[in-house]
């Protein structure tokens, strides 16, 4: 029997090529998280400018997830920009408020006129529609991190599995190539009446099983990048990517956004608590039929036996919206904690995986060896050979996996995309 070593691809060992995108300038739009400098600033907001990729900026995966964010139609962008309009208009709400009076008297006399109001005392009312319109703001802005850090995430996992399976299909290739070698063998010890058909037959089935495994890798990787296409509109070309390293720890997007939106609930339960009580305004009416000024006093649903316990339970909201942040960064913490015991077993598995396929190898050359002397069947080697290939199969699934555990990671804090690029 001809002497075959166990065949290592040089896969992914080339050049990068350029994909449809080189050579394109893309233009850096202003950040939708940025602040007018005449108003108060937004903590959120700052926090999450400051927010920084640890994808370095000249790796494959910074470039598909740059792709990714310029290609999005930013939907969540537009909610936010909403956002601000409404907090704009919100931001003058204590001004005195000017409209039109028409009326019509016993006497058929048309009376018209202008109406100025002016609220004196709303128990902080007013202030709270304009913090309620503010936490409108933030709870978008988190929203659209969320998204753009989703959708770059969905790219880099698209990519991530067309470079799996365009691996595993090299290294099926590889091993479709020299279990053939072995079918052609014991097909011909076969004629010869040394081995039966038993043997034939086991080693055909064990072809077909690495066949079925290349096709569907084949198959998994032109999907993925299908899907990416018509995603981002980019056809790219798959090249090496390395491990993304997650260092520190940051507060969670899930986290500040249950901060936005439990600020978000308390002043709507402010405005809520101002609505049960009496409030204080004057109002000045310029008429044809004369000039009239009055102060008045009155509330939004009046007050019965019920309002004590209505504002009990609007101030007990409160408590509520505070105690969903803690369980949101309970949750955080938790999911933080499984994904890097997730990364540290993925890397273990690798180097497994990688060990076992490398002592695989030695001990088929061994094997081999030991055939072409006489001390081997034919089946030990195809046996030992088809081990190897699934440890080297094992060793692709880890790699991959821990990158994307990394990368989900990194999703969860905001951290795949800087947060001035939003």
């Amino acid at each position: 029997m001809q002497s075959l070593p166990f065949e290592t691809p040089a896969l992914l060992n080339r050049a990068p090529t350029e994909d449809a995108t080189a050579g394109t300038e893309v233009t850096k739009a202003a950040s939708a998280f940025t602040q007018p400098e005449t108003k108060a600033q937004s903590d959120i907001l700052d926090t999450l400018v400051a927010r920084r990729s640890v994808l370095p900026n000249d790796s494959r995966l910074a470039h598909v997830s740059t792709v990714a964010l310029t290609s999005s139609n930013r939907a969540a962008e537009a909610e936010l920009k909403t956002a601000k309009l409404r907090a704009e208009a919100e931001d003058k709400n204590w001004l005195p408020t000017l409209g039109p009076t028409v009326s019509l008297t016993s006497l058929g006399d048309v009376v018209a006129g202008l109406v100025l109001d002016q609220v004196l005392f709303d128990h902080g009312r007013k202030k709270a529609e304009r913090d309620y319109a503010a936490a409108e703001v933030e709870v978008a802005a988190v929203t659209l991190s969320q998204d753009m850090n989703d959708r770059s995430f969905t790219a880099m996992s698209l990519y991530i599995k067309a470079l799996r399976g365009q691996e595993k299909t090299a290294l099926g290739n590889t091993a479709l190539r020299q279990m053939n070698t072995f079918g052609d063998i014991v097909e011909g010890r076969v004629s010869g009446g040394v081995s039966n058909k038993g043997d034939l037959r086991m080693v055909r089935t064990k072809i077909n099983t690495l066949r079925t495994m290349r096709d569907t890798a084949s198959e998994s990787t032109e999907t993925a990048l299908a899907e990416l296409t018509a995603m981002t509109g980019t056809r790219f070309d798959l090249e090496r990517v390395s491990p993304v390293k997650v260092n520190g720890s940051v507060e969670a997007l899930e986290v500040i956004k249950a901060s936005a939106e439990a600020k978000r609930a308390v002043a709507q339960a402010t405005v809520e608590r101002a609505g049960q009580l009496p409030g204080l305004s004057a109002s000045g009416t310029v008429a044809t039929g004369g000039n009239s000024a009055s102060l008045d006093i009155g509330t939004d649903t009046g007050l019965g036996f019920g309002t004590g316990k209505r504002i009990k339970a609007i101030e007990s909201s409160k408590e509520t919206a505070k105690r969903q942040v803690d369980e949101a960064r309970e949750d955080a913490a938790r999911s933080e904690s499984r994904l890097r015991r997730e990364i540290d077993s993925l890397a273990r598995q690798e180097v497994e995986a990688n060990a076992l396929a490398k002592d695989g190898r030695q001990t088929y050359e061994l094997f081999q060896a030991q055939f072409r002397a006489g001390q081997r069947s034919v089946l030990e080697v195809v046996d030992v050979y088809e081990q190897s290939t699934y440890r080297a199969l094992e060793g692709v699934d880890a790699k991959y996996d821990k990158i994307l555990a990394q990368l989900k990671l990194a999703r969860d804090m905001g951290l795949l995309a800087d947060g001035d690029a939003i």
